[in-house]
């Protein structure tokens, strides 16, 4: 079996340097993974501690910031590289001051796993909840590096859990220890006769509720809310765009709206605005503006979005109306603020929980999009009410940065880092 993986690795990778000259993001997948053995090898010296944190793309590097953080004060000897797998990861956190290397992961093939290693010689590498690669992991067991799996989700439609999915079965059984979200998860491993386990919780809920600790504040937003109820949609996709426009032309005036889209593409942001019938400001053009006389404010930057959750009333999470995937819902709901996203949420077990307890509504349609909203916007103690739920379940589920770091000192003192 791993001989088939390998050659069909090798097989999608020669694709990929053909479709490259077809898509931008193919093209960075393709050109980043380049220099990344010369990268390591002026970055990184063979007396040089190391802890390595692999992340699939920017949502798993935000589940993965609590911990790295607390490993960063816990060991501030050793270097941390960060990798992505993703464009969309490494494009935006290349620079983050967080890590001393940050590359992309080389395909996942034995002559790179085993020349990887040996190059970045981690005391400890920790993989974020979704990614498993099978030589990388069989390469740190070989060289008896401690690995963690932590925030892991599991599903019994995952080919772990398959009759044909022995190998991949296999590079589990590498992990010296897994965290994951949900007892779910847990039994689901447990079936496999994997023990080594540990319900954490999602480092996500401890990410989020350090930023109520922190400034918040954008002078220009509150120059734009002023006393308005303000609907803060966020991470949008054209399908929430299509749901949510029939509310926004209809609104009353005291509503007004933030829409921060996933992607900063001025031609959609510009089609976009032209459906609007109130008047709307870019934040690009905001510099001698009266922000309070419109009615809409579109973002179209990046970096931005969770301080401007810190002034929202109402939010829309964008991701869900499409099949992109549903973007963090905890970041407004650490700010007491209820939720509306789209239909397709399934595999986010947060979104779930929290619609189970009230405090997050799910659309299909741009009419029951318009009802929630009207419901929201006049009924001031649901409103109320709602975000509180919203703000209990951030707090009650806080911890999984603990438990997780609570197991790394233990492989100290037992001088396995």
């Amino acid at each position: 079996m791993r001989i088939l993986y390998n050659f069909l690795t090798h097989i999608t990778y020669f694709h990929l340097r053909i479709a490259q000259h077809f898509s931008k993001k193919l093209k960075l997948f393709v050109q980043g993974r380049k220099g990344v053995f010369e990268i390591l090898k002026n970055s990184i010296q063979p007396n040089d501690k190391t802890i390595w944190f692999h992340c699939a793309s920017l949502g798993e590097f935000e589940q993965g910031v609590p911990i790295i953080q607390a490993v960063k004060k816990e060991f501030p000897e050793h270097k941390i590289v960060v990798t992505f797998f993703s464009p969309s990861g490494y494009e935006i956190k290349k620079n983050t001051p967080l890590a001393h290397v940050v590359v992309y992961l080389p395909m996942d093939t034995k002559a790179n796993s085993r020349k990887f290693v040996k190059m970045v010689h981690p005391s400890l590498a920790l993989f974020v909840k979704y990614e498993f690669w099978p030589n990388y992991l069989l390469e740190l067991k070989a060289n008896n590096i401690p690995t963690l799996l932590i925030s892991g989700v599991f599903r019994k439609d995952q080919l772990f859990f398959k009759a044909h999915g022995g190998f991949m079965r296999k590079a589990l059984h590498t992990f010296n220890h897994i965290f994951v979200q949900n007892a779910t998860s847990e039994a689901l491993l447990q079936d496999l006769n994997i023990t080594n386990v540990t319900v954490s919780g999602d480092t996500r809920f401890d990410r989020v509720s350090h930023q109520i600790e922190q400034d918040n504040t954008l002078a220009f937003v509150a120059d734009f809310k002023q006393d308005s109820i303000c609907i803060v949609c966020g991470s949008t996709w054209p399908e929430d765009e299509v749901v949510l426009l029939e509310y926004i032309n209809n609104a009353p005036e005291m509503v007004k709206f933030i829409i921060a889209p996933h992607k900063i593409e001025p031609l959609k942001i510009e089609a976009f605005r032209k459906k609007i019938d109130k008047k709307s400001v870019l934040y690009s053009e905001k510099e001698g503006q009266n922000l309070s006389s419109n009615s809409v404010l579109l973002i179209d930057t990046i970096g931005l979005l969770t301080k401007i959750y810190s002034y929202a009333d109402i939010a829309y999470v964008g991701g869900a109306m499409g099949n992109t995937g549903l973007h963090n819902i905890l970041e407004p709901a650490t700010f007491g603020v209820p939720i509306v996203i789209g239909k397709h949420y399934e595999n986010f077990p947060e979104a779930e929980r929290l619609q189970q307890l009230a405090g997050l509504f799910s659309i299909e349609n741009a009419s029951e999009c318009t009802a929630i909203l009207i419901k929201l916007v006049e009924d001031s103690a649901f409103r109320s009410k709602t975000g509180m739920i919203c703000e209990h379940f951030v707090n009650k589920n806080t911890g999984a940065t603990r438990k997780t770091m609570e197991y790394i000192q233990k492989l100290h003192t037992g001088g396995l880092i």
